[in-house]
């Protein structure tokens, strides 16, 4: 058989133009709905029930599982869901990924979709070069459901010509007869290519245009399936390796997940393959398991006349063409259904074991023994607004009193950061501190819509107040968190600068940290108190703190200026030092910001 270099490129494209047809299928639905679908994703997981039934639509809509895994991950990340609820959410998403199989069966294999490609192309390309957003997202849909069958279409005609040349598919029989070893050994390669391509649901279309080719029996193309749901969770795990300890045990729970369950279905392997092919067989187009020795059965000069795409003259080629046709479709099908099947079963015996998963994750992957390991989560609010409207302003404060307790956190890395003096552990420190601003303001928006829905309930005109206030204080905090941010970079300029500081500037940037500290944490305790025991005396603490600030940044501009004169340090020193003091005098602002709005609030 002649299979040239140029041979395995073009098949090689075919795979790249599935996978790209993929990507911005999925990406231009995720624009047209993302925002949608991330609000449904926070709301929607009550319950381990409903989360699963969340997950399975999200990813049937974006038609991306690991899409969904990898945004649930960054939820987990942000505190905004529980380990619990991201384990049912990605159980959901295993079988909303199965929806991209049934789409290839019944397109791909029984109808020749890819006809229709390049006229779908035609109709999307002003939808792309249009500058509303959504008729442009529309058409990046798409033309990536166009470029994906294209490239079905391509990879089915670009793979090697076995059947004409059986001397070359030996090697392949002769690890497909070993029994139960064959369906472990395909597993494997199936987990193995997921890996390499980062998509299942390419490696589906190929493992079904190997099964539908007659290389392997269907068995085996189900043992692959398995595979590939063990490597799809591998983009998940490495998402989550830059994220928090939630996010990690999040990513791990999807492999564990489909780990067990491939474990339990191994088992049953073969009389669960039996039950796939009985309703495939009595309900569908015809038995799965038959394609193999159906084509093994006759010489490659027939096989090549019924698999042309050209309907033969002869009576007899025509009818088995027509049955290779029918136990082609018939395999797609059996394995979407197994892929389906499989999924579903796995997810109604793993649903009831969540709260065990949660436990194996957290006893696996523990947090640091330094302590440094961040775990945020919005604690208080719950899902949904609560039917008492006064109450979940009550949740509401608490959630804010937390949100000021992490952005103290953020400001104790910043002077650690300062003095740090090891790059790694700089780079780390600076890392952390960035996560937590990202953070900081997805928690923002997380506390603002739930306190703009509340507004929308049946409060007191002193509740309404309240609530106004209360977003005028997250805002602040998250100024805060803010100026924290820019106090890093500022350390950052300087070390990237090669600036060292004498020991005066050091002595001073300590004096004003100190009192930056003072203030924050008489702002937690403000928020953390109820309303009778705040007095208008708080006021008067933090202001003088405010006042001591301002004074203490004046001095230090003053002298700055006489010290450049002096030659006492050079003059980009200076600029680095104030830079971070003019910061810590800002970040003094926003904290009085915050206690004079919880002083409003009480009174």
């Amino acid at each position: 058989m002649e299979y040239s270099f140029l041979d395995f490129l073009t098949l090689a494209g075919a795979l790249g133009m599935f996978l790209y047809g993929m990507k911005i299928m999925s990406e231009g639905l995720q624009k047209v709905a993302g925002d949608k679908l991330r609000s449904f994703l926070s709301v929607m997981t009550s319950n381990r029930v409903a989360g699963v039934f969340t997950g399975m639509l999200i990813t049937a809509v974006i038609q991306s599982s690991s899409a969904t895994t990898v945004m649930v991950v960054s939820f987990v990340n942000a505190g905004l869901l529980s380990l619990a609820q991201s384990i049912s959410l990605i159980m959901g998403a295993n079988v909303g990924t199965t929806v991209t199989a049934w789409i290839i069966s019944i397109f791909g294999f029984k109808v020749d979709i890819s006809t229709l490609a390049l006229p779908v192309i035609g109709i999307c390309i002003p939808l792309i070069f249009s500058n509303n957003n959504n008729r442009k997202s529309w058409g990046e849909f798409l033309m990536g459901f166009a470029l994906l069958f294209l490239g079905l279409a391509f990879l089915k005609d670009s793979v090697p010509d076995l059947q004409n040349n059986p001397e070359e598919l030996s090697f392949i029989q002769n690890y497909t007869s070993m029994g139960f070893t064959s369906v472990l050994l395909f597993l494997m390669i199936g987990g193995l290519l997921t890996i390499i391509v980062q998509s299942s649901s390419a490696t589906v279309a190929i493992t079904l245009i190997m099964c539908t080719k007659g290389w392997i029996p269907f068995e085996i193309a189900a043992a692959m399936i398995l595979g590939e749901n063990i490597g799809t969770t591998v983009t998940a795990n490495i998402a989550a390796i830059k994220a928090n300890i939630q996010a990690r045990r999040a990513a791990f729970a999807h492999f564990m997940f489909n780990v067990f369950g491939v474990c339990w279905i191994l088992v049953l392997f073969y009389p669960f393959v039996s039950m796939i092919s009985w309703i495939v067989t009595r309900f569908g187009p015809g038995n799965p398991a038959e394609l193999a020795s159906f084509l093994n059965g006759l010489t490659p000069e027939v096989v090549e006349q019924i698999t042309s795409g050209d309907k033969p003259a002869d009576p007899e080629l025509a009818a088995l063409r027509d049955k290779a046709l029918s136990l082609q479709v018939s395999i797609s099908f059996g394995l979407s259904l197994f892929h389906s099947m499989f999924n579903i079963a796995n997810i109604c015996i793993m649903i009831w074991f969540v709260n065990l998963y949660v436990k194996i994750c957290s006893c696996i992957i523990k947090p640091k023994k330094n302590g440094q390991e961040e775990e945020f989560q919005l604690k208080f609010l719950p899902a949904v607004i609560l039917s008492t409207s006064e109450l979940s302003l009550l949740q509401a404060q608490k959630e804010i009193a937390l949100y000021g307790t992490r952005v103290y956190r953020m400001f104790g890395m910043v002077r650690e950061l300062y003095y740090e003096k090891d790059i790694d552990g700089f780079l780390k420190t600076y890392a952390r501190i960035e996560k937590y601003e990202q953070i900081s303001d997805r928690m923002e928006i997380e506390i603002g819509n739930y306190l703009t829905k509340a507004l929308e309930g049946r409060l007191s005109s002193l509740g309404k107040e309240n609530v106004r206030m209360m977003l005028r204080i997250i805002s602040e905090i998250e100024s805060i968190a803010d100026s924290c941010y820019n106090l890093a970079k500022a350390v950052k300029r300087r070390n990237d600068g090669k600036s060292v500081f004498i020991d005066s500037l050091n002595h001073n940037v300590d004096q004003m940290f100190s009192l930056d500290d003072k203030a924050i944490v008489r702002m937690n305790e403000l928020l953390e108190k109820t309303e009778p025991e705040v007095t208008n005396e708080d006021m008067d603490i933090s202001v003088n703190i405010e006042n001591e600030i301002n004074n203490y940044r004046n001095q230090l501009k003053n002298d700055n200026i006489e010290n450049i004169d002096a030659k006492k340090y050079p003059y980009s020193d200076g600029i680095y030092y104030m830079d971070i003091v003019s910061e810590c005098e800002r970040l003094g602002d926003y904290v009085i910001n915050v206690v004079q709005s919880v002083v409003r609030k009480k009174f």
